[in-house]
């Protein structure tokens, strides 16, 4: 049977194929296809105001765009109101810098990986997928980009970037906290309910079990993400902090959390395109 797998993943290398965690086949699209989007993105933005756009390498600092709006409060005096996750690392840099390939072209099977490894037990597979109620699930051994959004509006925490805004402050300030992390079948691994547990702090919404021990956050300007914005510019500006170390998970918690949670999240989101256009980066002091 494997050597009938690798045949198969052979002559899919030659098609432009590739072979999902399940074996099945998946279609990843060339480099031309990314390379198009990228201009398209450019196209779009060109002279339209658009500010920094996201995700980015967190170790290049070079950037060109010159829309500049301040920078968000700490977290601490900010509303948490949403968290959810991201298949794949959007961002790139620190200990998750391997590619995954382009993909789909529309977010699935894309973005960065951690670059460690993990031991046989802890990538040993799960009975099902986790998280799976719109698209292929999580596996031991995914790496996924958590984000923890915080707003300055009075908000409660809630489903999509939605619960994020209010009528009383349709513009406010907005901060999303990153953390890279790696699905383990490991019991003995941080839960991810708890890394996700709300609660509040002197009268504001927070996640209080954020990793502390992934090194000095890379704070920049940016946008919001996701792969609808491969083509175009994102309008909502952020204040970013990613965390360039990565943490290990329970892939079974994250599978607990995605079953039920404040936030309506069932599902890995989609990775947007890396942003390499220095006219759509700010400048990482």
């Amino acid at each position: 049977m494997n050597n009938v797998i690798k045949q198969i993943a052979g002559v899919s290398s030659a098609l432009g194929l590739c072979l999902s965690a399940s074996g099945a086949l998946a279609q990843t699209v060339s480099d031309n296809v990314i390379s198009e989007q990228r201009k398209n993105l450019a196209r779009e933005t060109r002279g339209e105001g658009y500010g920094p756009q996201s995700p980015r390498d967190i170790e290049q600092y070079y950037g060109l765009n010159q829309r500049v709006f301040a920078k968000a409060p700490v977290r601490s005096q900010m509303n948490l109101c949403n968290i959810h996750f991201h298949k794949g690392a959007e961002h790139k840099g620190g200990q998750f810098t391997t590619y995954a390939g382009n993909g789909n072209g529309a977010g699935l099977g894309t973005g960065y990986l951690y670059n460690g490894e993990l031991s046989a037990q802890q990538q040993a597979p799960l009975p099902a997928k986790v998280c799976a109620a719109k698209g292929e699930g999580l596996q031991s051994g995914d790496t996924i980009e958590v984000h923890y959004v915080f707003s300055t509006a009075a908000v409660e925490p809630g489903a999509t970037l939605g619960a994020c805004l209010a009528d009383e402050t349709m513009n406010p300030q907005l901060r999303v906290e990153a953390q890279v992390m790696v699905l383990a079948n490991d019991e003995n691994a941080p839960d991810f309910e708890r890394l996700a547990q709300v609660s509040e702090v002197n009268g504001y919404y927070q996640a209080p079990n954020i990793p502390s021990d992934t090194g000095v956050p890379v704070e920049y300007s940016g946008s919001t993400t996701g792969p609808s914005y491969n083509e175009k510019g994102s309008p909502l500006q952020v204040s970013w902090s990613v965390r360039p170390g990565v943490t290990l998970v329970n892939a079974a918690s994250v599978g607990e959390w995605c079953e039920d949670n404040e936030f309506e999240e069932d599902h890995a989101h989609g990775v947007r395109n890396l942003v390499v256009n220095p006219e759509l980066l700010s400048t990482i002091y």
